[in-house]
């Protein structure tokens, strides 16, 4: 219960701050894209200073011998670039691109009432089904080759 309640709050302080940073508007995000028009690098220093924040709890928590709410830490162990990261990556910033949505501003952004979120959140959802419905294919396909060889 405890993990939920902390789950919640930090999803809601992080809400707060993506709207009120304006990150929740794609034209803000979109204008940080438009360098010979109008350009606005206020996503430059949110981002920035996520990046302090992070960097210095990152060393606050690192500094403990496990999580409050967990008995270890769960840090991602792959140092490898595939193919899917790599595409997915590209994708991910595509859409980025084009729609001014990333996930951590459409969710709040979803709260608002505009049609624009919904439309970006149904995108991205069809685009994980797809990638799992053309993963499953190919990880089938491939159990089958093996199978035949």
């Amino acid at each position: 219960m405890l993990k939920t309640l902390s789950a919640f709050a930090i999803g809601l302080v992080f809400g707060i701050g993506i709207m009120l940073s304006g990150m929740a508007n794609p034209a803000k995000v979109l204008n940080f894209f438009d360098i010979f028009g109008t350009w606005d690098p206020s996503l430059m220093f949110v981002m920035g200073g996520a990046l302090v924040v992070t960097a210095i709890g990152y060393r606050l928590v690192f500094r403990m011998g496990h999580p409050l709410l967990a008995d270890g830490f769960s840090l991602p162990t792959r140092k490898d670039l595939d193919a899917k990261l790599i595409g997915g990556s590209s994708i991910f910033g595509i859409g980025w691109g084009l729609s001014g949505f990333c996930p951590g501003g459409l969710v709040p952004a979803l709260g608002l009432g505009r049609m624009e979120p919904v439309i970006a959140a149904t995108a991205i959802v069809a685009g994980m089904i797809a990638f799992r419905i053309v993963n499953r294919l190919r990880t089938d396909t491939s159990a089958a080759s093996a199978n035949q060889a």
